[in-house]
C-alpha cells in the first residue's frame, strides 16, 4: 500500500508526471516549429516546399498523418468492391 514512510513497492505509483500530461519541451518544441511556419510564409511556403522538395515536404506529410484510419463512426474500415475486366489481346498468327 502506498504510504508515507513506507518502503517502495513494485507497481507503487507516487513519483513522476501524471499520465496524460505532455512534456513540456516537447510542447515548447512545437510551438517554436509552428512559429517558424508563419514567420516563413505558412500554407504559401507549405506549397513551395511540396514543389520545390518534395522527399521532404511528403516526410513531413507523414508525420502528420493519423496513425489509424477509421471508417465512418469510428468502425472499421470496409474494402470497395474491385472488378478487374480483362481483354483478351487480338493475335495474329503469322506462322508460315
Amino acid at each position: 500500500m502506498p504510504g508515507k514512510g513506507k518502503r517502495f513497492v513494485r507497481g507503487d505509483k507516487r513519483a513522476g508526471r501524471p499520465a496524460g500530461v505532455p512534456n513540456k519541451v516537447t510542447t515548447d518544441l512545437k510551438e517554436m516549429i509552428l512559429g517558424a511556419l508563419a514567420a516563413a510564409g505558412g500554407l504559401s511556403y507549405l506549397q513551395a516546399q511540396a514543389g520545390s522538395n518534395p522527399n521532404a515536404f511528403l516526410a513531413l506529410v507523414g508525420k502528420v498523418l493519423p496513425l489509424q484510419v477509421t471508417g465512418k463512426d469510428g468502425q472499421d474500415l470496409v474494402p470497395a468492391t474491385i472488378t478487374f475486366v480483362f481483354k483478351q489481346a487480338e493475335h495474329s498468327d503469322n506462322r508460315t
